[in-house]
């Protein structure tokens, strides 16, 4: 047997809001009066029903403005919800071109020597200075004697290597390190002036006469440091000793610039 808490929660899970029992319940709460009273009958109400209009029959028409009443326009004001016209696509801006990467500074070991009336500027293939019994060494002073110099040449100054700083921000590339080679013979030049520079190695050629491999023997002019003979490097005439021959050949046709020096 149910009691009235629970008789009250069940029909609350079946969502009954009213309900009155078929006989009298035990333990159950009082009935309300007024759930007990006849329900009242629902009137029946008449509604009007209108014919549909004749399809020949005009429509109604719009009331007109009075004369003399000018039309609204409609002016779109600040925070109104009218959408503005919709702008026209801008084209998409270009990407930027990508930089250049950056050339990496060149390396090499330049010495400059003077012999009589000449400047030799010598590349160093191992880095080092001159040694008295280095093999490239004496097979420069045998040239020299060839051409009619003297075989003892003084060294001038520190060797020139490049790149001057292993760190920093200062441009150390192929255009700077030609700068500065330059500019270090001509001063030397202003110091003594001479007759043949001679320049030997492929460094010295690219970096004092802007020149190549295929100038080998040649002689070039160049501003600022006068003639040039553009010579293979030591090492590479000790590697290839053919290249001698083609050395005397040029030597024999310049020897006049440096011999009639007194």
């Amino acid at each position: 047997m149910l009691t009235e808490p629970r008789r009250r929660a069940y029909l609350s899970a079946m969502q009954v809001v009213h309900w009155l029992p078929r006989a009298e319940l035990p333990f159950a709460a009082p009935s309300r009066p007024e759930l007990l009273l006849p329900v009242a009958p629902v009137e029946d109400i008449d509604f009007e029903v209108r014919p549909a209009p004749a399809a020949n029959q005009p429509a109604p028409a719009a009331p007109q403005a009075r004369s003399g009443e000018r039309p609204k326009i409609e002016i779109p004001r600040p925070g109104s919800t009218a959408k503005p016209a919709a702008k026209p696509a801008e084209a998409e801006p270009e990407a930027p071109a990508p930089r250049p990467a950056p050339v990496p500074p060149p390396r090499f070991s330049l010495q400059l020597l003077r012999a009589g009336s000449c400047l030799l500027l010598v590349e160093l293939a191992t880095g080092q200075p001159f040694q008295s019994r280095d093999p490239s060494y004496l097979l420069l002073k045998d040239m020299l004697r060839a051409a009619g110099l003297p075989d003892a040449p003084q060294i001038i100054g520190e060797p020139v290597r490049w790149p001057l700083l292993v760190r920093g921000n200062m441009d150390q590339g192929p255009d700077a390190a030609r700068d500065f080679v330059q500019g270090f013979i001509q001063a030397r030049l202003e110091e003594a002036p001479c007759n043949c520079l001679w320049l030997i190695g492929l460094p010295a050629l690219r970096f004092a006469g802007n020149a190549d491999a295929h100038t080998y023997y040649q002689v070039l002019k160049l501003d600022g440091l006068g003639d040039a003979w553009a010579l293979p490097g030591l090492e590479l005439l000790m590697d290839e000793p053919q290249r001698k021959a083609d050395v005397w050949k040029a030597m024999r046709q310049l020897m006049a610039r440096w011999k009639s020096v007194e």
